[in-house]
């Protein structure tokens, strides 16, 4: 016991050592929840874009962009799109790195929530959309009251175990001198030459993160199947 006491005060109290700790906490989650949102903002787009050249016929080039989008992102590693972004296309500007990695896992993102957009888009019974035109409506107006709010419940458990993935993925910020968390304890580790406290705190404080937002998920899930057994 006193051996683990005198390894956790020097990995994380000597020289205020938790604050890397902290920061690397925060930026993990600065990262994760903006590109989530800026994942959903595309994806959406993407999505419903895709899904109109499917149905009518139109904006056939725009369509084609956005899958061939979709397909480049998704072939490609994360951390190669997150390097291209940095030494790249933000290489001459001074940007705060973790701004570089908001943009860049979230237009990672944006790729897989399209296609779980689309795909809860599809699992809604198509003679619903036909409803919706029957009645009057046009194909955005059937798309936002009736489809989209039905695909998005079918989504919801697949877009936050998105998230939970992309949590993780943010790991590899440090690539590009981000302090995540794991950033956070190869500092720790080069202060204290001691690579298995901090490499394991770390993946606590993951995997605690990630159990929470699993609970998270089931809780949805079960409402859900609750909502739709009671209708």
């Amino acid at each position: 016991m006193d051996y683990i006491k005198e390894k956790l005060v020097e990995t994380f109290i000597k020289d205020n050592r938790y604050e890397y700790i902290l920061e690397g906490l925060g930026n993990t989650m600065i990262m994760a929840i903006s590109a989530i949102i800026i994942g959903l903002l595309l994806g959406i787009i993407i999505s419903i874009v895709i899904n109109y050249n499917k149905e009518t016929k139109r904006l056939k080039i725009l369509s084609s962009i956005f899958r061939l989008y979709v397909h480049i992102i998704r072939g490609t590693p994360s951390v190669l799109q997150l390097l291209i972004m940095y030494y790249i296309i933000f290489g001459s500007v001074d940007v705060n790195p973790v701004l570089i990695g908001v943009v860049a896992f979230g237009i990672n993102s944006s790729a897989y929530v399209s296609e779980i957009i689309r795909g809860g888009i599809e699992s809604v019974d198509y003679g619903q959309m036909e409803a919706g035109r029957s009645i009057g409506l046009t194909y955005f107006q059937t798309m936002k009251y009736i489809i989209l709010p039905q695909g998005f419940r079918n989504s919801l458990p697949s877009l936050c175990n998105e998230f939970i993935t992309l949590i993780k993925e943010t790991s590899i910020a440090g690539y590009v001198g981000i302090i995540d968390l794991t950033k956070a304890s190869d500092i720790i580790s080069s202060r204290t030459y001691d690579y298995l406290f901090p490499l394991m705190s770390v993946a606590i404080i993951y995997l605690i993160i990630t159990s929470l937002l699993s609970w998270g998920v089931k809780v949805i899930e079960r409402r859900l199947d609750t909502n739709v057994k009671t209708k």
